[in-house]
Parts: structure tokens; C-alpha cells; sequence
């Protein structure tokens, strides 16, 4: 079209028009190249991986206060390597219409939520589980009607959304859920970690060499599914406090007690038992709530635990390997480091996530290999592959490290893919180990856990949440289907403890080839794939049988040493929360195989179901609804839907995030009809910039082409 009305015009308009076009396509051209392109000390180029879709794409910046408020209460009760945790949120309506309002929130990745009632004004109304379309129907047939309704549902294993229909205006309705998770052991440390925010996701693009068979239905779901507003900052911190209790009474004098990220007052309630809250009082969901200690006396190395439970035992064992055994020099290593600089890890991320890097880089020995990939929505390999660790070698690392920005999109498969390629598939001797320096917000987590599973081979895989609302599914998951660990780098006070503590079980010999037997009745134990275990880590085991019996037996080897631990069964204590625990541990072994393409999707739902049914869990197949059988919307008055907006997580930086443009994007708007389209559609921070730029150079020989025709024609005329 351009050419075409240029063939109208006269030789000098012609030559103006095309020499305009050429300076402005230079000018687009080279500011694209500038602003992108960094100035690394490294061989090879970033690498552009393709389109993708901006953290929030679809559900916007709120730049108002949301007309429906929020407060969260936590009240937890901690009882041996068990938390029950009570979550009440309230729902506050202050404005004139009636509302619905949902909300994104995260739960622990091993949590197993069980109970849901919905408080209106003195009644307490029950929930009760049901297939998720089911539910769905029933709490939108309730909305529909006027009626009062609550449903839970679980967008991923950490992440769930509740929803609450017809509050009225002034009107204040009580959604209150209930779940259980382990508590964590690490060397003699126990920890227990509350989620409080859902850290934005990077939505990946539709189709990519890696994921051809990505369709915009599929982004559209993930998108509906792990995005929610974004509070502005000028909204200030003031939206969604959250309030913490903890009773604490792990079976042993606890000590050492700390939460890194809070502050807390601690309070005695017997030898044995802790009341811990926060000093605050409540306080902005912006970061992770953990909680430590130790005991007092020797460390437990064993914890044992048994449910009766409709005719069948369940049993919970935690069994601690030795922390050292006498060893050898280690073994050569191949360490190959994949940092995340995309926009999520804008700000204090970045900084832990680099000064992560820069500590093990001083690591490395000389007889060790060692290659570092970096990504966003582009990626580049340091080296074409992993290479002696010299002096200057390591010296052109730290100088690639030290060079680091947070920019673009989370495309974390390919930088995996290439992670995973060993050019010594069968060196035996030689230990290949893969250390990923991320926040892991995004949200195709299956793809990662399938390309562990299809081409991990011997390396293990390691990860370091990095910042104060990690992804700890994707973390854990990862770790567990590359045979490795998770570490959780809060910010940057933690990382030379969190990294030497990391790179010392990495030095040590591993629990491996592990077995176990029982000489009593069989009993169905998960994990039924065991995991390799490092220096201070516990192998949980969660088993069902019909008659709990016997002797159970864990048999492996350590460095060159055989080793084994039995326990007589019968010495477990009663607990009120094993079953569920199996349950949903199991729930998680058939998500695993089915990303690793060894279940049908169709089985894995219908096994998920029935297991959701069975013991009364949200899962991604059920979800639980409660319904206020009396109408209280009048007749004719309109419902308006409100999604409730996030905090952004503490250390984040807005304008690294969006580059800059998000605080500029319109919020969406206040009180949409129920059922009407929120859509906000942000800028795409993924676009693969070299193929820009070189569309950009051949508008501009396109145009230099044109100048040169019309000065010709000049010449003539």
C-alpha cells in the first residue's frame, strides 16, 4: 500500500518520503538493537526464543481500591512433623451493590486442604467436595439464584482461588479452609513456610519449537487460571493484611526459634510447647511467612506415625541417614549454572540471584568443569560447553555474571533443555550436577518436570528459589525429578549460609540405590520412586495397608558403603492427619507421571478424582462448595464480580517487571458485571528482538533503495 500511493507521487517526494522512511526505520532499528543487546564478556550470542505472553496478560494493574476487602487470619497448630493449619479470610463489601469477589492465593505445594465453611452473619454453612465441574455448577446455579456461596478450587498444587457470591452491600462473609502439611527437616533444622502471596507469572507463548503444539486456548487457561490483578504501588501495602498464630509443640523442646522475613513474640505454653505471633500484629501479604528451630537436646532421627482410618493403616516414617560418613576426596564434577535474568527478578532478586552465582563460581576446584547459561526470553550459553575450571575461565564467568540484567520474559524450557545436554552420558565416575538460580515464576511447570523425566540422564538437578514469593511447586518438583534438592534464598542476607550449606551436601556422598522392605503385611508406600538423599535429609515415607505390622526396613548405599535403618512399626503414635497426607502425596506421584508421558491424561483425572473423593481434598479434579440454601440478592438487583488484586512481592521492582509500561496500563474496571470480559491486554515482553531488527534493516535497504531510484530519476528529469 505504501509503495503503491509512493508510484503517484512526484521523483523529489518520492526521494523525502523514502528518505524520512529510512532515517525513522534506522532510528526504530537501532533503538531496538541498543536497548536490548548487553555487552557481555561471552562467546555466543543471546539466542531469541520466541513470543510469549506479559506476566498478567488479561487481568491488568488495579490503580483503585477494590470495592470488596480482604483480611486473612492463619491460626496454625504445629504437632510433631505435622502443621493443621485453619485459614479465615474475610470478605468485606463497602460499597452499595451486591458483589462477587474471587481471590488468588498460595498454599504449600504438599499441603491437603480438606475442609471449607462459609460463616454468614450467626450460621456456618458446610462445604462439601465434589468433581470440579460439578461444583462449579452448583455455586454458579446458587450465584444465579441470590443464594450466598463459597467454592475453593486448586488452579495448581500451591495455588487456589476462592470465591464468594452475593455479599451484600455492608455485608461481611467468612470463608474459612483447612489443611495439613509436613513440617521440613533439614539437618537437624525444622522449618515450616506459609505462603502469603502469589508471585506474578510469565504466561509462554503460544507456539515455540520447543512446545509446537501450544494453542491460545491453552494460554488463554493459563492465564484464567495463575493471573489476578496487581495492586499499583501508589494503592500502598495496606491491602490484604494477614494476621499469624502458631501453637507450636513439635514433641521436643524446641530452640533456636527465628522467622528470617518477620518479626515474631514468642510466648511459653508448657516445657514443650511455643505460641509464636507476629509482632506487628497483622502485617501486607507481600512475602513468605517461614518459621525455624531446632530441639533443644540430641536431633530426632526418627519420626513415627500411624491412622486408622476406614478400615485401613496408614503410616508416616521419617528417616534421617547419617549427616557424614568418612570420605575421600570427592569426585570430579561437571557444575553447570542456569541464572534467571528476566523481569520477575527485577530488583533484590537479581542481586541475591547473582551474588548466589559469584559464591559458587569461587568454589570450583581444577579438576572440576563447569558452563553458565543465562535466560529470559532469550538465552546464552557461556561456553558451547562445559570447560576446565581455570582461573580464567572462571574470571570471564564472573565478569558474565557481574554484567547481568533483569529484563524480559520467563522462558525457562529451552535454558533447561540445554542444561540437560552431557556429552558424557556414560561417565560413571564423574558427577554432573545442574544448579538453577531462579524465582520460577511462570506457568508451564509440567513442561519442566517432562524434560527432566525424558532427558535428565545422570545429572541432577538442584534448584535455589530465589526472592521472597518463590514458585515452591515447580521448585520441589523440579528437584525431585532431577534427583536433586530445593533451596530457598529469602534475600540477600541468606546467601553465603543458604549457598555454602548447598554446596557442602553437594561435596558429600549421596544416600542412593535406596530400598524398602517390610517383613510384616505389604503396605503401599510413596513415594514408590525413591530419591537420592544428601547429607541432613530425611526420607519421608507415606504407606497404607490393611494391618500395620512388622518391621520396615530402609536399605541403600553411601559413597562405596552399604547402609540401613529398620524400625519396628508398631512403635508409631497416633495421628489424626497420616491419610490425608498419603493421599495427596500420591495425588502428586500421578501429576508427575503423567508429565512424564507414563499415564494418559484421561487416567491420571479419573485417578485424581477418585482419590480428591475419597479423602475429602481440593485437587485439580474436585473442589469443595458450600451453599446458603436461602436466597438473600433481591429479586432484580444486579451482581457485580471483583477480582481482588495481589501485592507485588517484597523485593520486586514494579518497573523492571513491565518495563515501565504497566503503570501506564488502564486498571481494570471497578465492578464489572458478573460475567463480563476483564481483559487488559499488557505490553508482550517476549518478542524475539533480533528477528525486529532485522525486519527493521530490510525496511531500511527498502528505503535506501527507493532514495537512490528517486535521486536517479532526478538526475534524468
Amino acid at each position: 500500500m505504501v509503495l503503491s500511493r509512493i508510484s503517484f507521487l512526484s521523483g523529489r517526494s518520492r526521494c523525502r518520503i523514502a528518505l524520512a522512511l529510512a532515517l525513522l526505520l534506522a532510528v526504530v532499528g537501532g533503538t531496538l538493537l541498543a536497548g536490548r543487546l548487553q555487552a557481555e564478556d561471552a562467546p555466543a550470542d543471546g539466542d531469541a526464543i520466541g513470543s510469549g505472553t506479559l506476566l498478567l496478560s488479561g487481568k491488568g494493574v488495579a490503580e483503585s481500591l477494590p470495592a470488596v476487602r480482604l483480611g486473612t487470619d492463619m491460626d496454625v497448630t504445629v504437632s510433631g512433623p505435622i502443621a493443621r493449619v485453619r485459614v479465615t479470610q474475610a470478605f468485606r463489601n463497602t460499597s452499595d451493590r451486591w458483589m462477587e469477589a474471587t481471590y488468588l492465593y498460595p498454599l504449600p505445594e504438599d499441603g491437603a486442604v480438606d475442609s471449607l465453611k462459609m460463616v454468614v452473619g450467626d450460621r456456618v454453612i458446610v462445604g462439601h467436595i465434589k468433581r470440579r465441574a460439578e461444583a462449579r455448577e452448583i455455586y454458579e446455579k446458587a450465584r444465579e439464584r441470590g443464594q450466598k456461596a463459597g467454592l475453593v478450587e486448586a488452579e495448581r498444587p500451591n495455588m487456589f482461588r476462592n470465591s464468594v457470591a452475593n455479599v451484600g452491600p455492608g455485608e461481611t462473609v467468612l470463608i474459612q479452609i483447612e489443611y495439613q502439611a509436613p513440617v521440613r527437616q533439614v539437618s537437624g533444622e525444622f522449618a515450616l513456610r506459609l505462603p502469603l502471596v502469589v508471585g506474578p507469572r510469565y504466561v509462554p507463548a503460544q507456539a515455540t519449537a520447543e512446545n509446537p503444539a501450544r494453542s491460545e486456548t491453552a494460554v488463554a487457561k493459563d492465564i484464567d487460571e495463575v493471573t489476578a490483578p496487581l495492586a499499583a504501588p501508589a494503592l500502598g501495602k495496606g491491602l490484604n493484611p494477614v494476621s499469624i498464630t502458631v501453637h507450636l509443640a513439635p514433641g521436643f523442646v524446641p530452640a533456636n526459634l527465628i522467622s528470617p522475613y518477620h518479626r515474631i513474640a514468642v510466648s511459653d505454653d508448657g516445657a514443650q510447647a511455643r505460641t509464636i505471633r507476629l509482632a506487628d500484629g497483622a502485617v501486607p501479604a507481600d512475602r513468605d511467612f517461614e518459621l525455624r528451630w531446632r530441639s533443644a537436646s540430641a536431633d530426632p532421627t526418627l519420626s513415627l506415625f500411624r491412622q486408622a482410618l476406614d478400615g485401613k493403616d496408614y503410616v508416616m516414617a521419617s528417616i534421617v541417614p547419617p549427616a557424614r560418613l568418612p570420605q575421600g576426596k570427592a569426585p570430579p564434577r561437571e557444575m553447570v549454572f542456569v541464572i534467571d535474568n528476566s523481569g520477575s527478578m527485577g530488583g533484590q532478586s537479581m542481586d541475591a540471584a547473582k551474588e548466589s552465582l559469584l559464591h559458587a563460581l569461587d568454589t570450583l576446584r581444577p579438576e572440576d568443569r563447569f558452563n553458565v547459561i543465562r535466560f529470559d526470553d532469550t538465552m546464552t550459553q557461556l561456553f558451547e560447553q562445559s570447560v576446565p575450571a581455570t582461573p580464567e575461565q572462571i574470571a570471564t564467568a564472573r565478569r558474565f555474571t557481574e554484567g547481568l540484567e533483569a529484563n524480559g520474559g520467563t522462558e525457562m524450557l529451552p535454558a533447561l533443555k540445554a542444561a540437560l545436554v552431557d556429552a558424557t552420558p556414560d561417565d560413571v565416575k564423574g558427577v554432573r550436577q545442574v544448579i538453577f538460580l531462579t524465582d520460577g515464576d511462570l506457568s508451564n511447570e509440567k513442561d519442566m518436570m517432562a524434560e527432566i523425566a525424558a532427558h535428565g540422564g545422570r545429572s541432577r538437578v538442584f534448584m535455589v528459589g530465589i526472592g521472597s514469593a518463590p514458585n515452591t511447586f515447580l521448585m520441589r518438583r523440579m528437584a525431585e525429578a532431577g534427583r536433586g534438592t530445593y533451596t530457598n534464598i529469602g534475600d540477600g542476607s541468606e546467601v553465603n549460609a543458604k549457598m555454602n550449606a548447598l554446596l557442602d551436601r553437594l561435596k558429600a556422598p549421596v544416600a542412593r540405590d535406596l530400598t524398602v522392605t517390610v517383613d510384616g503385611a505389604p503396605l503401599d508406600f510413596t513415594p514408590r520412586r525413591l530419591p537420592d538423599l544428601y547429607a541432613g535429609e530425611p526420607l519421608v515415607l507415606l504407606g497404607q495397608g490393611q494391618n500395620l505390622s512388622g518391621r520396615l526396613t530402609v536399605s541403600g548405599m553411601i559413597g562405596d558403603k552399604p547402609w540401613s535403618q529398620t524400625v519396628d512399626l508398631s512403635a508409631a503414635v497416633d495421628s489424626p492427619a497420616v491419610a490425608r497426607l498419603w493421599a495427596n502425596r500420591r495425588v502428586a506421584e500421578i501429576e508427575a507421571a503423567r508429565a512424564a508421558g507414563e499415564t494418559e491424561d484421561d487416567q491420571a483425572d479419573g485417578q485424581i478424582a477418585e482419590l480428591g473423593l475419597a479423602y475429602s481434598l481440593v485437587t485439580s479434579q474436585t473442589s469443595l462448595v458450600a451453599v446458603d440454601e436461602t436466597p438473600t440478592r433481591p429479586a432484580g438487583a444486579r451482581l457485580t464480580r471483583e477480582e481482588l488484586p495481589l501485592l507485588l512481592p517484597a523485593g520486586w521492582d514494579f518497573d523492571t517487571l513491565f518495563n515501565g509500561a504497566a503503570a501506564h496500563a488502564t486498571p481494570p474496571a471497578a465492578g464489572a458485571e458478573a460475567g463480563e470480559a476483564e481483559a487488559v491486554t499488557l505490553p508482550r515482553t517476549a518478542t524475539g528482538y533480533m528477528a525486529l531488527v532485522e525486519k527493521g534493516g530490510l525496511a531500511l535497504l527498502l528505503g535506501v533503495a527507493l532514495l537512490l531510484a528517486g535521486a536517479r530519476r532526478k538526475v534524468r528529469v
